[in-house]
């Protein structure tokens, strides 16, 4: 099987992982990404996925079995082209934020829709595959804290909480984290930082979730976030907004917390700093191993090529593999 990829972040790790899990199993890609630079000063803009459609409709030939389209905002150029069935999968934002509604359109003549979690499933209105991104429990496992801690330079004596994400994204939050971690400071008698990492290799980690007291979680909006899954793997307490499907994936994790205001965070965070344990995560999330996701993925794939290139609305009941909740 042969697949055109469309993304909007051709270096995301976790679509990174899948696709070379996928290729393990036989299938090959090749991936168009949109134009622009995301990162840049001036992010991307409508002439950038304007140029995209020409684009897309050029490569998608008859050498692909069909299009994975990655993020509802590129869905509408996967549907030009006529001749290959498409796959779409949402991320969160674009499901739970502002392009919502384009996502919810082109989600209705897409041949399958893979959506994160349950709650993405509640909020799209057709018929979808809840599958979760695949975690790679060979790389994310618990090891050493104070190797851990040595190998990324964090020697001072207090606790460390890591922030995953770069603080220009926005819907992660991070003057939040910062507040509460802040306050958590004053109420233990150890001092408390925030430790924010971001631009290294995906392949390092592994070893700052590791040196980690717990991880710190403040988005305004998720899907099913790699990180949190990555934290339990490692066996990384977690506190938390209840965002996405955190509350499933905390369900019954000991210590681990969900919160919705300030104070519940800060009291989550105090709690699981103060107790100094390590949860048994990992247990909960071996139902998350790329492994099983990339069977997932291959049955959408098969279904996918295995129906006639129709453009019009699906209807049919929401199926969730693996399980979600």
């Amino acid at each position: 099987m042969h697949v055109l990829t469309l993304t909007t972040n051709e270096d995301a790790p976790f679509l990174s992982q899948q696709v070379a899990a996928l290729e393990r199993r036989g299938v090959s890609f090749t991936t168009l990404a949109v134009p622009g630079d995301p990162a840049g000063t001036e992010g991307r803009g409508p002439l950038d996925y304007l140029r995209y459609v020409p684009r897309v409709i050029r490569e998608a030939g008859p050498e692909y079995d069909l299009v994975h389209a990655h993020y509802g905002l590129i869905a509408p150029m996967a549907l030009a082209q006529a001749r290959l069935p498409v796959v779409l999968s949402l991320w969160g934002s674009d499901l739970l934020g502002s392009v919502a509604p384009i996502s919810r359109f082109c989600a209705r003549f897409c041949e399958e829709v893979i959506v994160m979690s349950a709650e993405m499933r509640r909020h799209l209105d057709g018929d979808c595959e809840v599958i979760p991104d695949g975690i790679d429990l060979e790389r994310f496992e618990p090891r050493d804290r104070n190797a851990a801690r040595a190998a990324v330079g964090w020697t001072e004596n207090g606790y460390d909480v890591l922030f995953p994400y770069a603080p220009s994204r926005t819907i992660k939050d991070h003057p939040r984290a910062k507040r509460i971690v802040a306050r958590a400071d004053e109420r233990l008698d150890r001092p408390v930082t925030l430790r924010t990492v971001y631009g290294v290799d995906h392949d390092e980690i592994p070893t700052y979730m590791n040196a980690a007291d717990a991880l710190l979680l403040t988005s305004e909006s998720e899907g099913s976030p790699n990180a949190v899954k990555e934290a339990l793997a490692c066996n990384v307490p977690v506190v938390s907004t209840a965002v996405g499907d955190v509350p499933e994936r905390l369900d019954g994790i000991d210590p681990s917390t969900v919160g919705e205001t300030d104070l519940e965070l800060v009291d989550g965070l105090v709690s699981v700093l103060r107790r100094g344990e390590r949860p048994n995560g990992r247990a909960a999330v071996r139902e998350l191993s790329l492994e099983r996701t990339t069977d997932a993925w291959l049955d959408v794939y098969e279904r996918a090529v295995g129906r006639e290139t129709v453009r019009r609305p699906r209807r049919r009941a929401s199926r969730s593999r693996p399980s979600a909740e």
